[in-house]
């Protein structure tokens, strides 16, 4: 029985789907202006492994994650650059596909964009103006806060302290357009020369929250099963979300909301972000660094909690997966020996499936990846000492594989080398051939190593090198 920490009750509940077996699921996406940081990919790896996880269980997973391409920060980007708003987007959504990927993060089932859903979104804040959730002022739209009854529940603020607040943080002019200084933008009326589109209420375009509640209901209906993102987006951005598909709909927005901790960086463990500048960008790490090792570190963490990233951290986390790597190819290299079956290998097999137990036990409780990484070790300190018995058999070591691997999965690591394409064997063999007329017999070495580690043989001949699959 699977339990969710609900950020909405402050309480972990049972996972009661809408549909029996499926998942509605719904993440806010990155904003793209720039390459994402270490901070922005740990909410994109966290869901991923969720998501994940749900289908490890059997779940058929309904997976929405938006891009916001058009904003005042991509805005001021295509200034910089001199280009306009719609090329910063797909510059900076091709670059965000790119990292995700070498990250092992799945597509999502629909990644829609803010600029494909302008209909959808005007048609979205004509119906909160006739319900009197929404008015129009001097060319733009807000949302009418106070008069939504649960404002402030998600976040546990009351209205009265949210209204100080507000009051606080907004600038004379733009309180004076308002009816309350804890009204937000559903639309904004455009400046010269900014991208915009026609609406009733004049040229402009959508404010950053009714994205979210536009595209999520037009994707996955009125009530969904979850929704997620960074802890930094539950007020207001998230709060915002609830008042708004609510108001619209009448019905329930999420019944589960799920938050991820940040990502902290130095001595103080100030959280990573673009604005205090203490950010490293995920596009320049994996030019150093194995993809896998750092969605290691990113997902063998619970979601929940803070992660410390260094390079203490980094190497900590290629330590331990190595070690999982380890037992599974020395598991792989017994296999050449071992036998079809043994009389024990029911009793063996026994003691990887109740690790596997473990592990469920561990994941189905808000998917505690930290305590279901500690049971993955003693997964693999087992596989070690039966790798090491002088005899094995094929059917447990099979078993027991499979179940690594797919284990491994859900957190986005792949054990499984794929095949390589003939087109880069031949590659990375001229560029041996190469290196020996060079004399740098160490690169030479280094390129036979690897080759034989994927399953390629080489031999030399008088006539130059050939290949063999082992």
């Amino acid at each position: 029985m699977m339990k969710i920490y609900n950020t909405l009750t402050r309480t972990k509940e049972t996972f009661k789907p809408l549909e029996p077996g499926k998942v509605k699921m719904y993440v806010c996406g990155p904003t793209v202006y720039n390459y994402i940081h270490i901070g922005n990919s740990r909410s994109t790896v966290a869901f991923d492994t969720i998501r994940r996880y749900f289908e490890y269980r059997g779940y058929d997973v309904n997976y929405v994650s938006n891009f916001t391409d058009v904003d005042d920060k991509i805005i001021r980007t295509a200034k910089e650059m001199k280009v306009t708003p719609v090329e910063v987007a797909e510059k900076f959504i091709a670059a965000f596909t790119e990292d995700t990927r070498a990250l092992e993060v799945k597509e999502a089932t629909v990644h829609p964009r803010v600029m494909d859903n302008i209909p959808e979104i005007i048609a979205f804040i004509e119906v909160l103006i006739e319900k009197g959730y929404a008015y129009e002022s001097q060319g733009d739209v807000y949302y009418r806060t106070e008069k939504f009854e649960h404002y402030g529940q998600l976040s546990d603020q009351s209205i009265k302290d949210l209204r100080i607040g507000a009051s606080e943080r907004i600038q004379e002019e733009e309180n004076l357009k308002k009816e309350s200084p804890l009204d937000f933008a559903l639309w904004k009326q455009a400046k010269p020369e900014e991208i915009s589109w026609d609406s009733p209420w004049g040229a402009g375009r959508p404010g950053w929250h009714i994205e979210c509640s536009v595209m999520a209901t037009k994707y996955l209906g009125d009530t969904i099963d979850i929704h997620g993102g960074g802890h930094d987006l539950t007020f207001p951005h998230h709060e915002n979300e609830i008042a708004q598909s609510e108001a619209k709909t009448g019905h329930p927005f999420a019944h589960y909301w799920m938050h991820n901790g940040f990502v902290t960086i130095g001595e103080s463990e100030e959280k990573m972000s673009k604005s205090l500048g203490n950010f490293v960008l995920v596009h320049d790490m994996l030019q150093t660094v194995d993809a896998q090792v750092l969605r290691f570190l990113l997902a063998s963490s619970h979601y929940r909690r803070p992660i410390k990233f260094s390079e203490r951290a980094l190497e900590e986390a290629r330590i331990n997966l190595d070690k999982i790597r380890v037992a599974y190819k020395n598991a792989q290299y017994r296999m050449d020996n071992a036998a079809d079956r043994l009389p024990s290998d029911q009793a063996d097999v026994a003691v990887f499936m109740e690790l596997e137990a473990r592990f469920v036990e561990e994941m189905d409780d808000d998917f505690q990846a930290d305590n279901a990484m500690t049971v993955i070790y003693q997964f693999v300190k087992e596989l070690n000492v039966y790798s090491e018995r002088p005899e094995v058999s094929k059917a447990v070591l099979d078993q027991t594989l499979v179940l690594l691997e797919q284990i491994m999965m859900v957190f986005g690591i792949k054990l499984q080398a794929e095949a390589m394409l003939d087109d880069d064997i031949q590659a990375l063999i001229d560029e041996r051939t190469q290196a020996r007329k060079d004399k740098d017999f160490a690169r030479s070495d280094e390129i036979r190593d690897y080759l034989k580690d994927q399953g390629i043989i080489l031999d030399d001949t008088p006539q130059g090198t050939r290949w063999r699959r082992a």
